[in-house]
């Protein structure tokens, strides 16, 4: 008996799929989160990291995904129906008894390092203190593993690309509403795009 109760609860896991927004950091992740919430898409956030010169828009953060490596997913039942902000390296800690479609954000390599390095200047932290080299060997890292997690739990993605949206909106928005298909309104979506957000521009 105990052993069906726990199948039935997989199961019922699954009824509502998780959308993940993920990537890199400085990828795009907020942006991604405020056009669904235009959209029509709940973000599940707690608002405990404030918005900052670095994403005006707000950063669209759930403190308790940090915790995922120590085994916390008793909130994922809060995330269903909703869409959650998870950084690329945390991915592969999400339990494989929900059912999750992740749209994960792609940014050329040396804008994502730029911003990065501007984001530590502006809290007067040491942008210096690691080589962009080791810096962009770690998130290639974790690019490998989340992509290979998703592969073998055979997780639905779908790659953004950061750059595109902000140059072709029209398409990349309606890519993701097809992937999504949750009837999201995509007028109120492109609204949310704003170039004057594109820095760190390389090329």
């Amino acid at each position: 008996m105990r052993l069906f109760r726990n199948f039935s609860g997989l199961f019922s896991n699954k009824q509502k799929t998780i959308v993940v927004v993920s990537g890199l950091p400085r990828s795009g992740t907020s942006m991604m989160m405020l056009l669904l919430e235009a959209g029509g898409l709940q973000p599940l956030t707690d608002a405990v990291r404030a918005a900052d010169d670095d994403n005006p828009k707000g950063y669209y953060e759930f403190e308790r995904v940090k915790k995922l490596p120590k085994g916390d997913v008793e909130w994922l039942p809060l995330a269903q129906g909703k869409v959650i902000k998870i950084i690329a390296a945390l991915v592969p800690y999400l339990p494989p008894s929900y059912a999750y479609k992740v749209l994960f954000m792609r940014r050329a390599m040396p804008e994502i390092l730029a911003s990065q390095q501007k984001m530590l200047l502006n809290r007067g932290e040491d942008a210096d203190k690691m080589h962009p080299d080791v810096i962009a060997h770690l998130f290639e890292k974790h690019l490998t593993e989340v992509y290979s997690w998703m592969d073998s739990q055979n997780v639905k993605y779908l790659n953004v690309d950061y750059n595109l949206m902000l140059k072709d909106p029209c398409q990349e928005v309606t890519r993701v509403s097809r992937f999504l298909d949750s009837g999201l309104d995509e007028k109120a979506m492109l609204v949310k795009v704003d170039p004057k957000l594109y820095r760190q521009r390389i090329g």
